[in-house]
């Protein structure tokens, strides 16, 4: 697997090439929005990791050019003060985020982790129908009734979640973790209550007595039967 590096910081960079090339990656390293562009315009890359303040420009510009080319997962390389910031890469389509300073075995996890959502079987990726929704995944698009649904990145993804276990009950832990990996600040307990009201009040025909996401008392949720 290849993988794209954008950092500037030259000890990081090599910190990140040479734990990477020991768990058997091909690396790709940039160190400017620059480059990035260039590298990502000439290779199909199967993840990226981006810093967010970059010489040149953010990283942010590097994932709206990813997005546009390609479903290929995104995790972002940010400060702890840039922490807040980075939100807006994930509304963009990014996978994850890690604070510097981190450990380097905690983010070849991440990496791990994001990558086996990617590894689905193909015909799992066409589409999927449940009802009057239907989602196209290789568009990242869902419709009621032919009608397309505005989702947000966070919501679409937390949708994928329920879908990839479909008929399973999964635990708040579990939503959370199939949106994060690791659960985040941004992505609390209260704020993943929210996230499934706003997809039944889009998706459901009558958001209080769903039919599509439903609520197993005490344990969690499930789609579907």
């Amino acid at each position: 697997m290849q993988l794209l590096i954008v950092e500037d910081d030259t000890t990081i960079a090599t910190g990140l090439e040479y734990a990477l090339q020991g768990e058997g990656f091909t690396t790709v390293l940039c160190q400017n929005v620059t480059a990035g562009k260039r590298a990502i315009e000439t290779t199909d890359f199967d993840l990226c990791l981006l810093d967010v303040t970059l010489p040149d420009g953010t990283g942010y510009e590097l994932c709206k050019q990813i997005r546009e080319k390609s479903n290929c997962p995104v995790i972002f390389l940010t400060a702890l003060e840039d922490e807040v910031n980075v939100v807006m890469g994930l509304d963009m389509g990014a996978d994850d985020y890690i604070t510097k300073p981190f450990r380097l075995r905690e983010l070849i996890s991440r990496i791990h982790s994001v990558l086996r959502r990617y590894q689905k079987p193909q015909e799992a990726l066409s589409g999927y129908t449940i009802g009057q929704i239907r989602v196209n995944m290789q568009e990242a698009k869902v419709y009621k009734m032919n009608r397309e649904v505005a989702l947000t990145a966070l919501e679409y993804r937390l949708l994928l979640t329920f879908i990839q276990n479909e008929g399973q009950v999964l635990s708040r832990a579990q939503l959370l973790e199939g949106i994060w990996d690791v659960a985040g600040d941004f992505v609390n307990d209260n704020t993943l209550t929210v996230y499934i009201k706003r997809i039944r009040d889009k998706l459901e025909d009558d958001p209080q007595k769903p039919q599509i996401i439903k609520t197993v008392r005490g344990l969690g949720y499930k789609l579907g039967d």
